[in-house]
């Protein structure tokens, strides 16, 4: 009888030990797993910084200007040849800021 029971608790203190080898295998894992997501996310942080800068860089005026002129061929308008229509107010621009 007393044999038996210490079997027993022998295999129940096996099964234990497996049990915490494997969770400490798992967790191990786990950990270089959320480090690989964690370098990737740096990454991705850094190529988003660089696509914001290459956007506000095709998005400033004179390029934008220039693909105008060179690809549209459109030119600035002629400001003294402009005429308001009748009855309409104009913008008369102020001294003094407001």
């Amino acid at each position: 009888m007393m044999l038996r029971f210490n079997i027993l608790l022998l295999m129940l203190a096996v099964v234990c030990a497996l049990g915490a080898v494997t969770a400490q295998h798992r967790a191990r894992k786990l950990f270089q797993d959320l480090e690989g997501e964690q370098e990737r996310v740096r990454k991705l942080d850094v190529e988003y910084g660089q696509l914001q800068l290459e956007l506000s860089t095709w998005a400033t005026h004179p390029r934008i200007e220039k693909i105008a002129r060179d690809n549209l061929h459109m030119t600035t308008p002629d400001v003294s040849g402009r005429v308001a229509p009748r009855g309409v107010p104009t913008a008369v621009p102020r001294k003094g800021g407001r």
